[in-house]
């Protein structure tokens, strides 16, 4: 620890001081000709020469000889404070305010012990000027911006405290500064302390607050996601003598999009019309962002035909978000037009645009053209960077290959680029889910190691991992005591726990759960209302799930097809079909969009209830409007059919799978044979099997059905389900597997015994081998 010298005592060498002052005045070139003085350069000597009014009036001289004293004396001079503060007054006094936080900068980032801070608390400890403290605003002024650019706000926050005490007024841009960075600093203890400092600017320190002060401050309280808390802050801006502008709409504007909260969408910009606000093209990529989001591409169109109305045209920007948006709706050969577009509208497409087209190629499992464009990034001299990394390190460990990821993070390390809070985040997720949990925890500690905080993400992963394992307790106390410790908690976080109560049967936790998070102003999402509604239909409380979905619409949020599909699985699983076939039809007209699995989880509903006619129905009006069916449909068709003993019918229904390329399979091929082997028509069923075989459908390994099995055995959802999981262990892709497994036990679909037995193996093989490739 550094402790001041009694400079009061010491008295420099008066001679000396003089002849270093002469060669000072005369021309700072000659600062080399100081060498011979070096052993006699004590700390007085140095700072009776930096607080020299001789030398004030040649500010950059004295700059250049501190800099000079950093480079040629021992530590004991160059790591104390005191020159340093002995030469900002002078600085200060003649608006050198950059070059002064040029200097403390360079300090504070070589100044481990923090001394310099040590000081500036207790400025006793060396000698202020005769007038008293508050001729040293100015230099705690350029203090707190200094510790605030060296990424240190608390430690500003502190010097901010110490002026407030001294009863010194920082002026608006100080506090301003402060406030910002302690609200992006990642930790919510800084937005508390955000909003303490404000409180002291306002009411204590009577500084008045400028627009952009009240706008970061509606960011932090965004950050946090509490959205009416920012909207009161709109409200008290008037009474602050501010208005609010662009930024603080759209700063609400994107918060509100993000949790679905269309309603208040349209007040806030029905609000900002009235506030004599236009919208800006910001206000416009926010408005395309949050429809493509949504997946309301039309609507995201339409905005960018009103931004060119409005003569804001679209930029780079609103093309990758509309590029984002048709890639997640699967509409590839729309999201390469859009990129011809914006070249012929001289808007090159940038990094993001081919991370988005490459990230999508991935996940669609088209790998060779993702490494394709990843190829072409180097022929268009754009420069792949951390997120280019990032998606390649995601297909890696979604493939399950590990070692390969973590090559890739070695190349991003090589080509300059430090792996981030995503790369560890997916490098974590991927060993949770491997089993790799010691591995998982390691990463976590060079996260830490190398001052990446451990992030919402990283929580949220750890959390998935230890519901999945059943460790319901551990994901409570982590949740717990990562608010304890200033980590944001979402609803993501809340959902994913309420999932592993109603998963384990613990409904009444996870209500409980649901309502701690509400009282801790955390605001729900349609995720966290489809864990609800999800939880509450497997529990047999489908009513319930009605009011919570009611409670989700009366949020102003959009649901989503899950959200539908849940509530229409969970009347069908308590045999309600006709009150699933009610609430499907009213939704539709409230603009619901049903799916495949919509139609797959009625018709299996209406078959199982014996109603297969409006199954049939059903299904003939799907057609007609042009909807979407796979192989699932089918079988479930056909199984009914054969238990009918309607072979003809079956007979159609398996010619229209074949014009379509959606089978037969060897499910649809048991549910036929059995039919017709129970009919007796057992040479009919032979010759079917031939032309199975012959035709390719099935292979001579297929064991015929157990003929002593009642047709009520065959489900086809789980002859269905239970061929994918089978094909893809097959294949070796156990982790596609296991989600289709999932899948199922979500849907309430049993698969066949050999399959589960199938799938465990096949995990096991894998943990084995990525744990000696670890090893």
């Amino acid at each position: 620890m550094n402790q001041a010298p009694s400079t009061t005592k010491t008295n420099p060498n008066p001679e000396l001081v003089e002849t270093l002052t002469k060669i000072l005045t005369k021309d700072k070139t000659l600062l080399e000709s100081l060498t011979q003085y070096t052993q006699h350069l004590t700390q007085p000597v140095l700072i009776s020469l930096l607080s020299s009014k001789t030398l004030a009036h040649l500010p950059n001289t004295l700059i250049c000889f501190f800099k000079w004293a950093q480079d040629h004396l021992p530590p004991p001079l160059t790591q104390s404070p005191l020159p340093l503060l002995s030469l900002l007054p002078s600085l200060l006094d003649r608006c050198k305010y950059t070059d002064a936080k040029s200097l403390l900068v360079a300090f504070i980032n070589n100044d481990r012990q923090h001394a310099l801070h040590r000081y500036l608390l207790n400025p006793q400890m060396w000698n202020p000027r005769k007038n008293g403290y508050k001729s040293l605003k100015p230099l705690w002024d350029t203090c707190i911006t200094a510790y605030v650019q060296c990424g240190k706000p608390h430690l500003a926050a502190q010097l901010f405290s110490k002026m407030k005490r001294l009863r010194m007024k920082p002026n608006s841009l100080t506090c301003h500064t402060l406030i910002n960075s302690l609200v992006r600093h990642p930790s919510s203890h800084s937005i508390l302390l955000a909003n303490q400092v404000f409180e002291d600017m306002i009411y204590k320190l009577e500084v008045k607050p400028t627009t952009n002060t009240i706008n970061v401050l509606i960011y932090g309280c965004c950050l946090e996601n509490k959205i009416t808390d920012a909207l009161k802050w709109v409200d008290k801006m008037e009474g602050f003598g501010c208005l609010p502008d662009n930024v603080t709409y759209n700063t609400i504007l994107d918060a509100l999009f993000k949790k679905g909260k269309l309603n208040e969408v349209r007040d806030l910009l029905s609000d900002m019309k009235k506030q004599g606000l236009v919208p800006n093209r910001t206000t416009y990529n926010i408005l395309v962002s949050g429809y493509c989001k949504l997946g309301w591409l039309k609507e995201a169109m339409r905005v960018v035909d009103l931004m060119t109305q409005n003569k804001s045209l679209p930029d780079v920007w609103t093309y990758n978000m509309l590029i984002n948006g048709w890639c997640n709706a699967g509409m590839l050969e729309e999201a390469f037009r859009l990129r011809k577009e914006m070249e012929s509208l001289k808007l090159l497409p940038d990094v993001v645009t081919y991370n988005t087209l490459i990230n999508r190629f991935f996940e669609l499992g088209r790998s060779m053209e993702a490494f394709k464009l990843i190829d072409e990034l180097d022929e268009h001299g754009i420069k792949p960077n951390a997120v280019t990394h990032n998606i390649m390190i995601k297909w890696y460990c979604k493939e399950g290959k590990i070692d390969e990821a973590c090559k890739i993070v070695r190349n991003m390390e090589e080509n300059g680029f430090s792996p981030d809070c995503v790369t560890y985040n997916t490098l974590i997720d991927a060993n949770c889910k491997a089993g790799n949990m010691e591995e998982a925890f390691r990463m976590m500690d060079v996260m830490g190691r190398k001052g990446l905080k451990m992030n919402t993400i990283t929580l949220n992963t750890i959390l998935h991992t230890l519901c999945c394992d059943k460790k319901l307790d551990e994901a409570y106390m982590l949740l717990n005591s990562a608010s304890k410790r200033g980590y944001y908690l979402d609803e993501v976080s809340y959902g994913t726990l309420i999932t592993g109560y109603f998963r384990d049967e613990k409904a009444n936790r996870a209500l409980k759960l649901w309502d701690e998070m509400k009282e801790r102003q955390i605001m729900p999402s349609t995720f966290t209302y489809n864990a609800m509604i999800w939880g509450l239909s497997q529990s047999g409380k489908t009513e319930q799930a009605i009011d919570m979905l009611n409670e989700l619409l009366q949020s102003g949020m959009i649901p989503d097809e899950t959200t539908f599909n849940t509530i229409i699985h969970g009347f069908c699983s308590e045999g309600q079909v006709e009150k699933a076939l009610q609430f499907h039809n009213k939704m539709v007209e409230k603009s619901f969009k049903p799916d495949i699995v919509t139609c797959n989880i009625l018709l299996s509903g209406l078959c199982r209830e014996g109603m297969l006619e409006k199954a049939l129905k059903l299904f003939r009006s799907w057609i007609l409007k042009g909807k979407a069916v796979d192989s699932v449909t089918y079988n479930t068709l056909i199984s009914s059919l054969c238990k009918e003993r309607r072979l003809e019918d079956a007979f159609g229904l398996l010619s229209e799978m074949e014009e379509k390329k959606l089978g037969p399979d060897r499910y649809t091929y048991a549910a036929i044979h059995t039919a017709l082997v129970e009919s007796g028509r057992l040479e009919e069923a032979q010759k079917f099997t031939s032309i199975m075989v012959e035709t390719g459908k099935i292979n001579h390994q297929v064991v015929q059905p157990n003929t002593s099995k009642t047709p009520e055995e065959i489900d086809p959802s789980s002859i269905s389900y239970s061929e994918k999981i089978n094909e893809h262990c097959s294949q070796g892709r156990y982790k596609d597997a296991l989600q289709i497994f999932e899948e199922t036990r979500q849907n309430g679909i049993t698969v066949n015994k050999s399959t589960y037995m199938n799938l465990m193996n096949g995990l096991i093989k894998r943990r084995k081998s990525i744990s000696k490739a670890v090893d």
